[in-house]
Protein backbone atom coordinates (compact mmCIF):
# COMPACT_ATOMS: atom_id res chain seq x y z
CA UNK A 1 0.00 0.00 0.00
CA UNK A 2 1.25 3.47 -0.87
CA UNK A 3 2.77 5.56 1.92
CA UNK A 4 1.04 8.58 0.38
CA UNK A 5 -2.55 8.56 -0.84
CA UNK A 6 -3.94 10.99 -3.38
CA UNK A 7 -7.71 11.20 -3.19
CA UNK A 8 -9.88 12.09 -6.17
CA UNK A 9 -10.25 15.84 -6.55
CA UNK A 10 -13.77 16.77 -5.39
CA UNK A 11 -15.22 20.28 -5.79
CA UNK A 12 -11.75 21.60 -6.53
CA UNK A 13 -10.19 20.13 -3.35
CA UNK A 14 -7.40 17.57 -3.66
CA UNK A 15 -6.66 15.54 -0.53
CA UNK A 16 -3.22 14.13 0.23
CA UNK A 17 -2.91 11.66 3.11
CA UNK A 18 0.29 10.51 4.79
CA UNK A 19 -0.20 6.76 5.00
CA UNK A 20 2.45 5.10 7.11
CA UNK A 21 0.34 4.54 10.24
CA UNK A 22 2.59 1.83 11.70
CA UNK A 23 5.31 4.52 12.01
CA UNK A 24 2.88 7.30 12.95
CA UNK A 25 3.46 8.70 9.46
CA UNK A 26 7.15 9.44 10.03
CA UNK A 27 8.61 10.74 6.77
CA UNK A 28 11.30 8.76 4.98
CA UNK A 29 13.16 9.72 1.80
CA UNK A 30 10.60 8.12 -0.51
CA UNK A 31 7.74 9.99 1.18
CA UNK A 32 9.59 13.30 0.90
CA UNK A 33 10.11 12.76 -2.81
CA UNK A 34 6.53 11.64 -3.46
CA UNK A 35 4.96 14.43 -1.41
CA UNK A 36 7.05 17.05 -3.19
CA UNK A 37 6.00 15.69 -6.59
CA UNK A 38 2.32 15.49 -5.60
CA UNK A 39 2.27 19.06 -4.32
CA UNK A 40 3.97 20.39 -7.44
CA UNK A 41 1.52 18.53 -9.67
CA UNK A 42 -1.46 19.81 -7.67
CA UNK A 43 -0.20 23.37 -7.84
CA UNK A 44 -0.04 23.19 -11.66
CA UNK A 45 -3.33 21.28 -12.15
CA UNK A 46 -6.16 23.58 -13.22
CA UNK A 47 -8.73 21.22 -11.71
CA UNK A 48 -7.22 21.68 -8.23
CA UNK A 49 -8.14 24.84 -6.37
CA UNK A 50 -7.17 23.87 -2.81
CA UNK A 51 -4.89 21.19 -1.34
CA UNK A 52 -5.79 19.43 1.90
CA UNK A 53 -3.21 17.36 3.79
CA UNK A 54 -3.91 14.91 6.62
CA UNK A 55 -2.60 11.68 8.12
CA UNK A 56 -4.04 8.20 8.47
CA UNK A 57 -4.00 6.12 11.66
CA UNK A 58 -3.62 7.69 15.09
CA UNK A 59 -1.28 10.55 14.14
CA UNK A 60 -0.67 13.29 11.59
CA UNK A 61 3.13 13.00 11.33
CA UNK A 62 5.67 11.98 13.97
CA UNK A 63 8.54 13.74 12.19
CA UNK A 64 11.44 12.27 10.30
CA UNK A 65 12.17 8.57 10.22
CA UNK A 66 15.25 8.65 12.45
CA UNK A 67 16.72 5.38 11.14
CA UNK A 68 16.33 6.65 7.57
CA UNK A 69 17.98 9.92 8.56
CA UNK A 70 20.96 8.23 10.23
CA UNK A 71 21.47 5.88 7.29
CA UNK A 72 21.66 8.86 4.91
CA UNK A 73 24.86 9.93 6.64
CA UNK A 74 23.85 13.59 6.55
CA UNK A 75 25.15 14.03 3.00
CA UNK A 76 24.50 17.17 0.98
CA UNK A 77 22.52 15.11 -1.53
CA UNK A 78 20.30 13.65 1.20
CA UNK A 79 19.70 17.13 2.66
CA UNK A 80 18.36 18.38 -0.65
CA UNK A 81 15.41 15.96 -0.43
CA UNK A 82 13.66 17.63 2.55
CA UNK A 83 14.81 21.04 1.30
CA UNK A 84 12.93 20.56 -1.98
CA UNK A 85 9.75 19.70 -0.07
CA UNK A 86 10.10 22.75 2.16
CA UNK A 87 10.80 25.03 -0.79
CA UNK A 88 7.74 23.61 -2.54
CA UNK A 89 5.54 24.17 0.52
CA UNK A 90 6.78 27.74 0.88
CA UNK A 91 6.19 28.51 -2.78
CA UNK A 92 2.74 26.98 -3.33
CA UNK A 93 0.42 29.33 -5.18
CA UNK A 94 -2.74 27.48 -4.17
CA UNK A 95 -4.07 27.39 -0.59
CA UNK A 96 -2.87 24.54 1.61
CA UNK A 97 -5.15 23.34 4.42
CA UNK A 98 -4.12 20.83 7.11
CA UNK A 99 -6.15 18.54 9.36
CA UNK A 100 -3.98 17.26 12.21
CA UNK A 101 -4.44 14.81 15.07
CA UNK A 102 -2.34 12.72 17.41
CA UNK A 103 1.41 13.26 17.09
CA UNK A 104 2.70 16.22 15.07
CA UNK A 105 6.44 16.26 15.72
CA UNK A 106 9.36 18.05 14.05
CA UNK A 107 8.53 18.42 10.36
CA UNK A 108 4.99 17.40 11.35
CA UNK A 109 4.77 20.75 13.15
CA UNK A 110 7.03 22.97 11.02
CA UNK A 111 5.18 22.20 7.78
CA UNK A 112 2.09 23.73 9.42
CA UNK A 113 3.86 27.09 9.29
CA UNK A 114 3.44 26.93 5.49
CA UNK A 115 -0.25 26.05 5.58
CA UNK A 116 -2.91 28.71 5.08
CA UNK A 117 -5.47 27.09 7.38
CA UNK A 118 -4.84 24.46 10.07
CA UNK A 119 -7.49 22.51 11.98
CA UNK A 120 -6.39 20.48 14.97
CA UNK A 121 -8.01 17.66 16.91
CA UNK A 122 -8.17 18.05 20.67
CA UNK A 123 -5.89 15.01 21.03
CA UNK A 124 -3.06 16.63 19.04
CA UNK A 125 0.37 16.76 20.66
CA UNK A 126 2.87 18.94 18.85
CA UNK A 127 6.60 19.03 19.52
CA UNK A 128 9.78 20.60 18.13
CA UNK A 129 12.50 18.51 19.82
CA UNK A 130 15.41 19.70 17.70
CA UNK A 131 17.85 20.82 20.40
CA UNK A 132 17.02 17.73 22.47
CA UNK A 133 18.31 15.65 19.57
CA UNK A 134 21.43 17.75 19.08
CA UNK A 135 19.88 19.44 16.04
CA UNK A 136 18.63 22.92 15.08
CA UNK A 137 15.30 24.30 13.80
CA UNK A 138 14.22 23.51 10.24
CA UNK A 139 11.33 24.24 7.91
CA UNK A 140 11.64 28.01 8.21
CA UNK A 141 10.67 27.78 11.88
CA UNK A 142 13.54 30.01 13.06
CA UNK A 143 11.92 32.81 11.05
CA UNK A 144 8.21 32.03 11.06
CA UNK A 145 7.61 30.80 14.62
CA UNK A 146 8.98 33.95 16.33
CA UNK A 147 6.74 35.99 14.04
CA UNK A 148 3.74 34.03 15.30
CA UNK A 149 4.58 33.53 18.94
CA UNK A 150 7.26 36.09 19.81
CA UNK A 151 10.88 35.33 20.61
CA UNK A 152 10.47 33.93 24.12
CA UNK A 153 7.65 31.50 23.28
CA UNK A 154 9.39 30.43 20.09
CA UNK A 155 12.63 29.87 22.04
CA UNK A 156 10.74 27.77 24.57
CA UNK A 157 9.15 25.59 21.88
CA UNK A 158 12.20 25.26 19.63
CA UNK A 159 14.94 24.93 22.26
CA UNK A 160 13.35 23.34 25.34
CA UNK A 161 11.37 21.26 22.87
CA UNK A 162 8.57 20.19 25.19
CA UNK A 163 5.31 18.86 23.77
CA UNK A 164 2.33 21.21 23.62
CA UNK A 165 -1.34 20.71 22.89
CA UNK A 166 -3.68 22.02 20.21
CA UNK A 167 -5.04 24.77 22.44
CA UNK A 168 -1.51 26.13 22.86
CA UNK A 169 -1.07 25.86 19.10
CA UNK A 170 -4.22 27.89 18.64
CA UNK A 171 -3.16 30.50 21.18
CA UNK A 172 0.05 31.24 19.27
CA UNK A 173 -1.66 31.30 15.86
CA UNK A 174 -0.39 27.97 14.54
CA UNK A 175 -3.86 26.40 14.53
CA UNK A 176 -7.06 28.12 13.44
CA UNK A 177 -9.55 25.94 15.29
CA UNK A 178 -9.61 22.94 17.63
CA UNK A 179 -12.30 20.27 17.29
CA UNK A 180 -12.93 16.73 18.41
CA UNK A 181 -10.77 14.10 16.74
CA UNK A 182 -13.74 12.65 14.85
CA UNK A 183 -14.72 16.05 13.42
CA UNK A 184 -11.36 17.53 12.46
CA UNK A 185 -11.09 16.15 8.93
CA UNK A 186 -14.72 17.02 8.19
CA UNK A 187 -14.17 20.56 9.43
CA UNK A 188 -10.99 20.96 7.36
CA UNK A 189 -12.81 19.66 4.27
CA UNK A 190 -15.62 22.14 4.84
CA UNK A 191 -13.19 25.07 5.05
CA UNK A 192 -11.23 23.81 2.03
CA UNK A 193 -14.46 23.67 0.01
CA UNK A 194 -15.27 27.22 1.12
CA UNK A 195 -11.91 28.36 -0.23
CA UNK A 196 -12.43 26.43 -3.47
CA UNK A 197 -15.76 28.22 -4.02
CA UNK A 198 -14.16 31.67 -3.93
CA UNK A 199 -13.09 33.58 -7.06
CA UNK A 200 -9.80 31.86 -7.78
CA UNK A 201 -7.71 34.71 -9.12
CA UNK A 202 -8.62 36.83 -6.10
CA UNK A 203 -7.87 33.91 -3.76
CA UNK A 204 -4.40 33.23 -5.17
CA UNK A 205 -3.51 36.90 -5.41
CA UNK A 206 -4.53 37.37 -1.78
CA UNK A 207 -2.26 34.50 -0.71
CA UNK A 208 0.57 35.87 -2.81
CA UNK A 209 0.22 39.32 -1.25
CA UNK A 210 0.21 37.94 2.28
CA UNK A 211 3.47 36.10 1.70
CA UNK A 212 5.32 38.11 -0.94
CA UNK A 213 7.04 40.57 1.39
CA UNK A 214 9.31 37.88 2.84
CA UNK A 215 9.30 35.10 0.25
CA UNK A 216 12.92 35.71 -0.74
CA UNK A 217 13.99 35.83 2.90
CA UNK A 218 12.10 32.63 3.70
CA UNK A 219 13.75 30.76 0.84
CA UNK A 220 17.14 31.96 2.08
CA UNK A 221 16.35 30.84 5.63
CA UNK A 222 15.25 27.40 4.43
CA UNK A 223 18.64 26.84 2.82
CA UNK A 224 20.57 28.21 5.81
CA UNK A 225 18.58 26.04 8.22
CA UNK A 226 19.07 22.85 6.21
CA UNK A 227 22.83 23.50 5.97
CA UNK A 228 23.04 24.01 9.74
CA UNK A 229 20.80 20.97 10.30
CA UNK A 230 23.06 18.78 8.15
CA UNK A 231 26.14 20.03 10.00
CA UNK A 232 24.55 19.18 13.32
CA UNK A 233 23.31 15.80 12.05
CA UNK A 234 26.92 14.84 11.34
CA UNK A 235 28.08 15.89 14.82
CA UNK A 236 28.95 13.39 17.54
CA UNK A 237 26.48 15.17 19.83
CA UNK A 238 23.55 14.62 17.49
CA UNK A 239 24.56 11.08 16.57
CA UNK A 240 24.64 10.16 20.25
CA UNK A 241 21.28 11.78 20.97
CA UNK A 242 19.64 10.15 17.96
CA UNK A 243 20.98 6.70 18.81
CA UNK A 244 19.74 7.10 22.38
CA UNK A 245 16.33 8.15 21.04
CA UNK A 246 16.13 5.06 18.84
CA UNK A 247 17.08 2.79 21.72
CA UNK A 248 14.36 4.31 23.88
CA UNK A 249 11.85 3.85 21.09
Amino acid sequence: MSELITHQCVDGVLELSLNRPQKKNALNRAMYLSLTEMLQQADSDDAVRVILISGTGDSFCSGNDIADFISSGGSAEAARVPLRLLQTLAGLEKPLVAAIHGHAVGIGTTLLLHCDLVYGADNTRLQLPFARLGLVPEGGSSLLLPQLAGHRKAFELLVLGEAFDADCGRSIGLINEVTGAEQVLTRARDRACALAALPQQALRKSKQMLRAHQQDLLQQVLVEEIDAFRERLNSAEAQGALMAFMQRG
